[in-house]
């Protein structure tokens, strides 16, 4: 694990241009997608809002998309849904209990850390504590996805998230906490087989990593 602070390629940036985000969407449908295109990270958030059961538990998985957009603290913190993380309570250091706190909910919130422009979705995550879910584990799943992570293909996604994702949040962890990340493990999602399972709300501006 580096000490120091990874480089940062700010192209991927970038918000993609309406027609790369268009191809994505068709693309993302051709895979058994539901998609969505929205305007805002705030129009984001009420469309994700309006899409999840009151009834049901939902998980939040930790991330920027989430947190800058106020989705997170609206199932979490606002009493309106089964939240599994304020039905959890506090988990102290008990990081397994952490890691396998969201793997199996009613349904899963999340981002992911890139989308090709051919419609595959790119998640790196340190303890893979979201892939469950994102997998197989939810019964359904909804990622928001900022403009600026639509890349023309996988090896360009891979690049982003170890050249953009992971020095973004070492940093964000770095500043927070005193600590810091690394890469752990790298999710594909190619084709989604169960209809009506993986929503993906594609966002016309920047947000998250």
């Amino acid at each position: 694990m580096t000490t120091q602070a990874p480089a940062v390629d700010e192209g991927f940036a970038e918000p993609a241009a309406e027609s790369r985000l268009e191809r994505a969407a068709a693309a993302l449908r051709d895979h058994g997608y539901l998609v969505h295109l929205v305007g805002t990270a705030a129009d984001a958030k009420e469309l994700v809002l309006s899409l999840l059961p009151r009834d049901r538990s939902v998980f939040a998985a930790t991330s920027e998309t989430l947190r800058l957009s106020g989705t997170a603290a609206a199932i979490d913190e606002s009493g309106d849904f089964r939240s599994v993380r304020a039905e959890a309570g506090d988990l102290g250091d008990d990081v397994d209990a952490r890691i396998r706190l969201g793997a199996t909910p009613d349904v899963a919130v999340g981002s992911v850390h890139a989308v090709t422009e051919d419609g595959f979705l790119l998640v790196g995550s340190a303890s893979g504590s979201q892939l469950a879910p994102y997998a197989s584990g939810a019964r359904k799943v909804i990622w928001v996805a900022g403009a600026q992570k639509v890349v023309p293909d996988i090896p360009t996604g891979l690049r982003r998230i170890r050249e953009y994702s992971l020095p973004k949040e070492w940093r964000r962890l770095h500043d927070a906490y005193g600590q810091t990340s690394f890469l752990g493990k790298i999710l594909i999602l190619e084709r989604e087989a169960l209809p009506g399972r993986g929503t993906v709300v594609l966002v016309r501006e920047a947000i998250g990593f």
